[in-house]
């Protein structure tokens, strides 16, 4: 595998995630208005935290990697202690499923019933998030090649917390999607549609159909509606001629900036590689030497 291009999942999302973490939940009029196109690290906005400072996508994304790293193998249940302890710690930036059954799981329930129950408890519209699909890119790394076990991996990682199977499967889509890009698949999103599509929910795939044939929907939305982040995310991560385009064109749309702009870079980043990622924004990234050490074990991993 292509270390570059492994370390530019993990790179690519954090770019992307910090980005759009000053400006979450700004609208793209908003965004024009006060930064003309965002294409530079910023700081002191939606959470008040440093320019390129990384939120709970890339927070939750390094303690898969890392599990996966310690362990040599995906446990799920060592992956929800490392999120009730990443929870313990306060984060800033938490989504509303994710609170509530990392809040199950720190009084004790197993880890493939708090996000279960989270979600029978959950009333449409507000029981399929984007908070899982948004941390499983590092599962695409040590399980490119082996499509049955990313599919059952990325699924389980998500229940921990998002047990919707929009967000089960989203999670597999996205991360068989990565995985084709790795191995330099022609046309990975088809195939990775049709390698769930007998499993896989209508409302999921139906909408990321189009972007499969190459086409572009006639609107996109920025919700945190899983489906919704998902399609965009694919389409500016697949479509854009860089990695830069992908993320920028991502953030700039408003809504769920970091998260939509989590999941372009983790593509964009599959696709061009972490040295095509400006360095402007590695270096305003504490983190960046670590992720990218932790992409390089995971390859090790695989």
């Amino acid at each position: 595998m292509d270390s570059d291009r492994a370390r530019g999942v993990l790179v690519g999302l954090a770019c992307g995630d910090a980005l759009g973490g000053p400006v979450e939940f700004d609208t793209a009029t908003t965004i024009a208005a006060e930064h003309g196109e965002l294409d530079e690290m910023v700081g002191y906005g939606t959470w008040n935290q440093p320019a390129g400072t990384i939120t709970d996508d890339t927070e939750q994304a390094l303690c898969i990697a890392r599990s996966l790293v310690e362990q040599q193998r995906f446990d799920p249940a060592d992956i929800a202690d490392r999120f009730v302890a990443w929870y313990e710690s306060g984060p800033f930036d938490i989504g509303r499923m994710t609170l509530r059954s990392l809040s199950r799981l720190e009084k004790g329930e197993a880890w493939d019933k708090a996000g279960q129950h989270v979600w029978e408890d959950s009333p449409e519209g507000s029981n399929a998030g984007n908070g899982s699909v948004m941390r499983c890119p590092p599962l695409a790394i040590p399980y490119a090649t082996d499509w049955g076990r990313l599919v059952e991996v990325s699924r389980q990682s998500s229940r921990i917390t998002h047990a919707d199977p929009r967000c089960t499967y989203g999670c597999a889509v996205l991360n068989l999607t990565v995985a084709g890009l790795l191995r330099d698949a022609d046309m990975p999103l088809q195939d990775a549609l049709e390698y769930v599509a007998v499993d896989a929910p209508d409302e999921l795939v139906t909408p990321l159909e189009l972007l499969a044939d190459g086409d572009s929907p006639e609107s996109l939305e920025t919700s945190g509606y899983v489906v919704h982040s998902l399609q965009t995310a694919l389409h500016d991560g697949l479509f854009a001629d860089s990695a830069e385009e992908a993320i920028v064109t991502a953030v700039n749309r408003g809504g769920d900036t970091d998260t939509i702009g989590a999941i372009a870079g983790a593509v964009a980043g599959a696709r061009f590689g972490a040295s095509r990622l400006p360095d402007r924004w590695l270096s305003a990234i504490d983190e960046t030497d670590n992720i990218e050490s932790l992409a390089v074990d995971l390859v090790e991993v695989a």
